[in-house]
């Protein structure tokens, strides 16, 4: 035997030891801007300094806030890098990993990066400051959050685009809530401690109004909180503690099985809503339940689904204590109101106990009863596959009763005949054993019938007087009375076991055969693959025949695999149940008198067709159980759908992105090679032209046309090189501040042979409006959307130029014209490289001008549209950020 001590491998120890641990992240958080988020983070950061530590400031922003700025003072700040997109200065992530500090504080968590950045996230850079080892503090606003950005958008109207994922946020080692009531944050707003100048009195006119405030702070607080109850459960779970604390209303209900249990259900919504908190629902399932008929067990069923559309975590339990399932649930899942119901029927005492136990095991749970009205049950609702379920379980008990009186009458005649020496007490063994045969064959009633026929046999043929059930020995009273009751406890024992057993095997079966699709269906590479594997799998667990029916790309339905049922169903109920996603036919409320079973293949996004299924006994359909692994089944070959889906456009998209970079490797060449050419045939065209036209020659206007077209060549080459740089991620903005009447007088004057005699109708604010630009670029985006207009609306139609500032301090610019407009739907089609209008062979170019244009003011930050004008025509309009121009002197 090898003694040797195993010993860890010491180059994974002194890698382990040369790791960097991860930093620690700090979250100020805050319903909106203005309730001293940042004030807070530098007030933690001068106390951090005053303990020695390390802090460098990376950004804050004081948006003009004098105390603000005030506490910067004193603690040291990054330089940051220029960037040519914004009128401020950049984080510099290099600079900050380079000098390491202990603690690096980080403002305005969601805000996006400027072009050309490693990272286009703020958050982004973050984490890899946290990567390196450094503790990191930033500030977040709760509209920033990306799970809540929908509501956030709902209640202001306002759709904010700079977002932070919610794990990343919920990965904070700590988040610090900073809250200001919607009072003081408005008398701040007016004081001019928010925002300076005529800022604030847009914010109060707009986003900060009260209601707004007031909906944010609740998210604020709520998100908070969702948060501490995450880490309250942590901590129990971590430190193993029993009882449940009241740190909030959270409700649990129990569900048994007797009628009323839908009213409970409401009862308990309704109580969960006005309480403002969650709830659960759970069924307890004891080995006394096992037994009990297929209606009651399919009314439990529905009872779950019922609170699970009601908006309850629904669970099944299996525990031969119902007192302990219960117990152990709420105390897991910290629920501290029990929601139970009270029947005056016949097992009002057995409710009654339960809910003595409970409140004796759990002193610190509050117990709510609701009376329910036990109304007596019918069998109307019993189909007749319930009635012969049921008359074949009589004739099963039937059989056992008759095995029991024939086993019994063995032993009899072998202790009579056979052993006749036998002591009595031998033979009690014999008859007890006789019993458990019983209840391991046949169950708990044939064991209970052998016991008695046991007692009375022995009496009969064993005790003085024989073949009477009289007893001279008063003490074989005793012996009667300890094998009666031995033997009827053992059996329902052993019956009780026998039955978990039968249950526990058939629940492995399911696993292994849900294990076994899942397997299957990760491997599968085709609809015709994922069809055969269901199918399989359908037929050997539930001894039915199936079919797949998907649905095509026009909605229409097909079978991607072999047809295996003799007839389909009609089309007008299998359309029926995928449009409304719900399942229809056998063992469901919509046509349950069909052979088939048709359940509908959807996921959260679509559904992709139908699962159907023609059970050879209809009963199998009916059993809770194998309908819960039907449904699993169909969840199953839904997501094995839709990550086939997914990956059949995973394919597309790489396909097309390859084509796009070899087009646009392909016209960067092509454009590179021709523009020297080009540039030389141009300037010996022009030159032609002048002399033949200084010599009055009657060919000169030819040599204008040939100048012409190539200065039309000219520009097609630009606009693919342009378009090839653009793509490629090659062009880097120069930006300038610019007057807008300048640029357009530009665009203007480099359009003025094809305007000719041609006015160009502006419309422009009577104020000077800077914009910070890529002056020859912005330019490039007036021509192009000129030129459009001139070449598509026509001679005689009227081209325009409107500007107009917007409340978001924004600027929108329009270039109309009266021509023919947009076809219907081409509005977005037309942004698309190499897309063109109608009548493409009488208009020259290749379509890449209007895309210029979109990848221009996309890198602007801006925004482009296309639209029919109402009086007729076309109009594009596009967006830019108005900054804050510097002031002039």
């Amino acid at each position: 035997m090898n003694n040797d001590i195993i010993r860890p491998d010491p180059d994974a120890l002194l890698k382990h030891a040369e790791e960097k641990p991860r930093g620690r992240l700090k979250i100020f958080f805050g319903a909106n801007a203005g309730v001293g988020k940042t004030w807070s983070m530098l007030q933690e950061a001068h106390r951090l300094r005053a303990q020695g530590l390390d802090v460098l400031i990376g950004v804050v922003e004081t948006h003009g806030r004098k105390e603000t700025a005030a506490l910067v003072d004193g603690l040291a700040m990054l330089p940051r890098r220029h960037s040519a997109r914004h009128n401020h200065a950049e984080f510099d992530l290099d600079a900050a990993l380079a000098r390491h500090p202990a603690v690096m504080l980080i403002d305005e968590l969601a805000h996006s990066n400027a072009a050309g950045s490693r990272h286009p996230k703020r958050w982004q850079d973050v984490e890899e400051l946290l990567a390196a080892g450094m503790d990191v503090m930033t500030t977040v606003n709760v509209q920033h959050l990306e799970s809540l950005n929908d509501v956030v958008s709902g209640i202001t109207g306002v759709r904010v685009r700079e977002t932070v994922p919610d794990p990343f946020f919920d990965s904070a080692d700590e988040i610090v809530l900073v809250d200001l009531p919607p009072d003081d944050l408005l008398q701040r707003l007016k004081e001019g401690k928010v925002y300076v100048g005529d800022r604030a009195e847009r914010a109060i006119e707009n986003f900060f109004r009260k209601g707004n405030l007031f909906a944010l702070r609740e998210l604020a607080l709520r998100r908070t909180a969702d948060r501490v109850d995450d880490q309250m459960r942590l901590w129990r779970d971590s430190h193993g503690r029993a009882k449940v604390w009241h740190t909030r209303d959270a409700i649990l209900l129990c569900i048994g099985d007797n009628n009323g249990s839908e009213k409970l259900v409401r009862i308990a919504a309704r109580l969960a809503a006005k309480l403002g908190s969650d709830w659960h629902a759970v069924y307890v399932e004891t080995p006394r339940l096992y037994g009990i008929s297929e209606a009651r067990r399919r009314a439990v069923l529905s009872t779950l689904q019922l609170a699970r559309e009601l908006g309850a975590e629904t669970a099944t339990l299996s525990d031969p204590s119902e007192t302990e399932a219960i117990l152990r649930y709420a105390r897991e899942h910290n629920l501290g109101k029990i929601v139970i119901g009270r029947s005056p029927g016949l097992h009002r005492w057995r409710r009654e106990r339960f809910l003595r136990r409970l409140g004796q095991s759990g002193p610190e749970l509050d117990l709510l009863v609701v009376a329910l009205n036990d109304a007596p049950r019918t069998r109307s609702a019993l189909t007749p596959v319930d009635r012969t379920f049921s008359a074949e379980k009589w004739r099963r008990q039937l059989y056992g009763c008759a095995a029991a009186a024939l086993l019994c009458a063995l032993i009899t005649f072998l202790g009579r005949w056979l052993l006749p020496g036998v002591d009595s007490v031998n033979l009690v063994m014999i008859y007890l054993l006789g019993v458990v045969i019983v209840a391991l064959r046949y169950g708990r009633w044939p064991s209970v019938i052998a016991a008695v026929l046991s007692v009375i046999a022995f009496d009969l043929t064993f005790i003085a007087p024989t073949g009477t059930l009289a007893v001279f020995d008063m003490q074989y009273l005793v012996t009667f009375g300890v094998m009666l009751t031995v033997g009827t406890l053992v059996g329902n024992l052993t019956a009780g076991v026998r039955y978990q057993a039968r249950v526990a095997r058939y629940r492995e079966q399911r696993a292994r055969r849900l294990y076994e699709l899942a397997q299957s269906l990760g491997r599968a590479l085709s609809q015709q693959d994922i069809a055969s594997i269901s199918q399989r799998t359908v037929e050997s667990t539930l001894g039915a025949r199936s079919e797949l029916l998907l649905t095509g790309e026009q909605g229409e339905l097909f079978m991607p695999g072999e047809q295996r049922l003799s007839v389909l169903p009609d089309q007008a109920i299998a359309r029926w149940s995928i449009d409304k996603g719900q399942p229809a036919g056998a063992g469901t409320d919509t046509l349950p008198a069909v052979p088939w079973q048709m359940l509908p293949l959807k996921t959260a996004q679509q559904t992709y067709g139908l699962l159907i299924i023609e059970p050879n006994n209809p009963r199998q359909l009916m059993i809770p159980e194998q309908q819960q692994l039907v449904n699993t089944f169909t969840a199953l070959i839904a997501n094995a759908l839709e990550r086939l889906q997914l990956a059949q456009r995973e394919e597309v998209a790489r396909l097309a992105a390859e084509r796009e970079q070899l087009r646009n490797a392909l016209l960067s060449a092509l454009s590179h090679d021709l523009r020297t050419p080009l540039t030389v045939l141009f300037s010996q065209a022009e030159i032609l032209m002048l002399d033949l036209a200084g010599e009055n020659s009657k060919h000169a206007v030819q040599a204008s046309q040939i100048r012409q077209q190539t200065l039309n060549t000219v520009r097609l080459v630009n606009n693919l090189l342009d378009m090839a740089r653009l793509q490629s991620g090659g062009f880097h903005l120069h930006t300038e501040w610019m007057a807008l009447d300048e640029l357009i007088g530009s665009a203007l004057q480099n359009l003025t042979p094809l305007l000719g005699e041609r006015q160009i109708q502006l419309d422009l604010p009577n104020e000077m409006l800077l914009l910070q630009v890529d002056g020859a670029l912005m330019e490039r985006v007036f021509a192009n959307l000129l030129e459009n207009a001139l070449k598509y609306a026509g001679e005689s139609a009227q081209i325009g130029i409107t500007a107009l500032r917007s409340e978001n301090n924004t600027l929108a610019i329009s270039v109309w014209d009266s021509g023919r407009g947009i076809s219907p739907g081409q509005e977005g089609h037309i942004f698309e490289k190499f897309a063109r209008g109608s009548k493409e062979s009488a208009v020259p170019g290749v379509g890449l001008g209007l895309a210029i244009c979109q990848a221009i003011i996309d890198i602007h930050g801006g925004t482009i549209s296309a639209s029919h004008r109402p009086e007729g025509g076309a109009c594009f309009t596009f967006t830019l950020p108005l900054g804050a121009p510097p002031e002039l002197t």
